[in-house]
């Protein structure tokens, strides 16, 4: 199977946070050693959940930013 990932990272400075992120969030959902598993031998609903919970976080950072940003 080919790998067709088309992800890219905008702001290359963020790439360490967003692993982070990405870490932490699976920690949280009880995928210890995220880092570590080959994600190809975990179910597609556990790497979307991951996805999913990044993704809810990520738009609730930038809806605080948005909030307290003057216009």
């Amino acid at each position: 199977m080919a790998n067709n990932n088309n992800n890219q990272i905008l702001v290359p400075q963020a790439r360490n946070s967003l692993n982070q992120m990405k870490f932490e969030i699976a920690s949280e959902l009880g995928f210890a050693n995220y880092d570590q598993i080959d994600k190809g031998s975990l179910p597609s609903r556990a790497n979307g959940y991951v996805g999913g919970n990044i993704t809810k976080r990520l738009v609730s950072l930038g809806e605080s930013a948005l909030a307290n940003k003057p216009v």
